[in-house]
């Protein structure tokens, strides 16, 4: 059977009218590229789809990965590095369907639930991914802020304030087109791997030991104690709800239309965004993961030049102690620079498109419209109010805290995303011949169900360390 069999389902007809797309999300951007004919070159029509992959990608290289990368890599050296591959895989396998949803039917994720499903579904659905989309935030908001901390030396409450200035920063992205914004996020994403080449590649001490990392990959175990809930949590921190919804929408800023052979061109076309962008996000979270392996691993403790004695236990901030101990330990002071560089792109790149789904979940859900300006702010409020009450309260010590309760919500809402998307596009109904085909169900009910029941295994630890972080630890 062909790759394309495999794929779509050839044996049903689309429609003979397009789908009624209703209110399109994401309005000013919606249909605003143009897609070169059917004859153009390969090059031509490929730089015209690629984009909205590399917007998504970068929520699977956020803030949120860092820490459970680097606690991975130091803990277990390069045994997990196999559970960062089939989670960047069973994340393109989401991220595909996705996009085809919103290419063959015209709705994204958000739309598709509002319209067929019961209505009594949209206000719950939609307070759980805004929920969820402020969670998300939270971790992007907390990247930015602690780099700030780090490079500028500003006390984190001020920094996360700073941080809600980003939305004047996305307000003004958007006046210049969907095409800019993507050309920003490229940009952001190219420092944050040219900075992490620099680390392993350049820098002394760092080179990795490549066999080792060839015969981790293709042996898969969990070898030692405590690898499962390694893997768990690198899995529970790859696949975000608001990229299902993003991805679903921005498909739609091409003028693509409802016949057969454009919408085959599309689907081909982003599926090559896909795999690419989400390849460089892979290559991305290994090399955090190597980079804590190479420097970190085997190690209980670093002394700093001041004598302060930085332990790596398991209840170490990895992204503060990183940044404080890569440069004793690699001897050059750019380690740390270019390491709280990078995360700040992360931070900020994640910032732009956690907001933008933010508007998506909104005027998909509820049809609401609001001035865009008005809507940013709600999205971002969402996310800084609980860390600066969390920061204000408790003080810097508590970005692991706020990270953990965020990774709560994330699990509780991804089955809401996932659930529904696989329904959506195996669905003879809304998805005719395009419906996902024996690869894309098999696959992608697999990751889905694997995805879940890991989340929910490791949920009642996070929630109960979540409540801690809510009433307090003991003895405050």
């Amino acid at each position: 059977m062909s790759t394309e069999n495999a794929l779509g389902d050839e044996r049903n007809d689309l429609p003979s009218t397009p789908p009624d797309t209703g209110t399109l999300s994401l309005e000013g951007l919606n249909s605003t590229v143009a897609i070169p004919p059917e004859n153009a070159s390969f090059w031509r029509q490929y730089r015209a789809f690629v984009g909205p992959a590399f917007l998504v990608s970068v929520g699977y290289m956020d803030p949120g990965n860092w820490g459970t990368d680097l606690q991975a890599g130091a803990s277990y050296r390069f045994d997990l590095l196999w559970i960062v591959a089939l989670s960047s895989f069973m994340a393109i396998i989401m991220q595909v369907c996705s996009a085809r949803l919103g290419i063959v039917t015209g709705k994204d994720l958000a739309q598709a639930c509002r319209d067929y499903f019961p209505a009594w579904t949209r206000w719950p659905n939609w307070l759980a991914c805004e929920i969820a989309i402020g969670a998300c935030d939270l971790a992007e908001v907390l990247g930015s802020a602690v780099a700030l901390n780090l490079l500028f030396h500003i006390p984190l409450f001020w920094a996360v304030l700073i941080t809600a200035f980003d939305v004047l920063l996305i307000l003004a992205l958007q006046g210049f087109g969907v095409r800019f914004i993507e050309a920003v996020i490229l940009a952001l994403v190219a420092t944050i791997g040219g900075c992490y080449f620099v680390e392993i590649f350049v820098l002394p001490h760092t080179t990795p030991d490549f066999l080792e990392m060839g015969a981790a990959l293709i042996t898969p175990g969990f070898r030692r104690e405590g690898m499962i809930v390694g893997a768990i949590g690198i899995i529970g921190a790859t696949v975000m709800p608001h990229n299902l919804y993003l991805h679903s929408a921005l498909v739609r800023t091409r003028q693509i239309g409802f016949d057969e052979s454009t919408i085959r061109r599309a689907i081909k076309f982003n599926t090559i965004d896909t795999v690419g962008a989400l390849s460089l996000a892979f290559f991305v979270n290994a090399s955090i993961l190597v980079l804590a392996a190479t420097t970190f691993y085997g190690r209980e403790s670093v002394a700093l030049p001041t004598g302060e004695i930085i332990p790596f236990d398991d209840d170490a901030d990895w992204i503060r102690v990183a940044y404080l101990t890569l440069a004793p330990l690699l001897g050059a002071t750019s380690a740390s620079v270019l390491f709280a560089v990078a995360l700040l792109a992360s931070g900020q790149s994640s910032t732009i498109t956690g907001t933008l789904a933010g508007q998506v979940v909104m005027e998909g859900f509820m049809h609401w419209r609001l001035r865009p300006w008005v809507r940013r702010i709600i999205t971002r409020l969402i996310a800084i109010l609980p860390a600066i009450i969390i920061i204000g309260i408790r003080g810097s010590g508590s970005v692991t805290d706020l990270l953990v309760l965020s990774q709560v919500v994330l699990a509780m809402q991804l089955p809401l995303a996932l659930f529904p998307l696989l329904y959506f596009t195996s669905s003879k109904k809304r998805m005719g011949k395009f419906r996902n085909g024996w690869f894309l169900l098999t696959v992608g009910w697999t990751s889905c169900l694997l995805i879940t029941a890991l989340d929910f295994y490791g949920l009642p630890d996070t929630m109960q360390k979540a409540w801690v972080v809510i009433v307090g630890k003991s003895g405050e």
